[in-house]
């Protein structure tokens, strides 16, 4: 049985992240989309509030678990006893960071294998830097998110603080 890990901070998932999780899934027999934990960096949506839109928007996806970690990929790899990860790229500069990522987690994990799969071209354009700009102008993140992400980004940006523009909820 072959397991795959595809980490990120999906801070928001994407659709881009949706459709690389859905065809790295047909690449193994379980994937676990692992949901970074950095505490050196206060996100969008806290982490249970990522578990629950990326469980909700694979509800349909077999041989998919999501969990979320904190500390070096290489000790969740260990952890999971995954075979190798996925990761996505969309452009050039995608490619020489996770050459970097790989060659660094082949070096503390001698045999890992890193899975590189091509953003498709309707997709590149699409980060969640970006989906985050959009929402918090009040712009329409419907074409970009799964429906679960649209809805939450929705309930939190309209509970906006008036006084400092910044939505209002609690951070990581």
């Amino acid at each position: 049985m072959k397991t795959a890990v595809f980490p990120g901070s999906f801070d928001p998932l994407t659709n881009g992240h949706l459709d690389l999780i859905r065809r790295a899934q047909r690449l193994c027999d379980r994937l676990i989309v692992a949901v970074l934990i950095n505490p050196d960096k206060r996100g969008l949506l806290e982490t249970q509030q990522r578990l629950d839109v990326i469980s909700q928007a694979l509800a349909q996806v077999k041989g998919v678990e999501v969990k979320a970690f904190s500390g070096l990929l290489i000790e969740f790899v260990k952890q999971e006893q995954a075979d190798f990860i996925i990761r996505g790229i969309r452009g050039v500069q995608d490619l020489e960071n996770e050459m970097a990522m790989a060659w660094t987690n082949e070096k503390l994990l001698p045999g890992l294998e890193t899975v590189v799969l091509l953003t498709r071209p309707e997709l590149a354009g699409v980060s969640s830097s970006l989906v985050r700009q959009i929402a918090h102008f009040g712009g329409d993140v419907s074409p970009f998110v799964p429906p679960a992400v649209d809805e939450t980004l929705l309930r939190l940006y309209n509970k906006r603080d008036q006084s400092d523009d910044t939505p209002t909820k609690g951070g990581e």
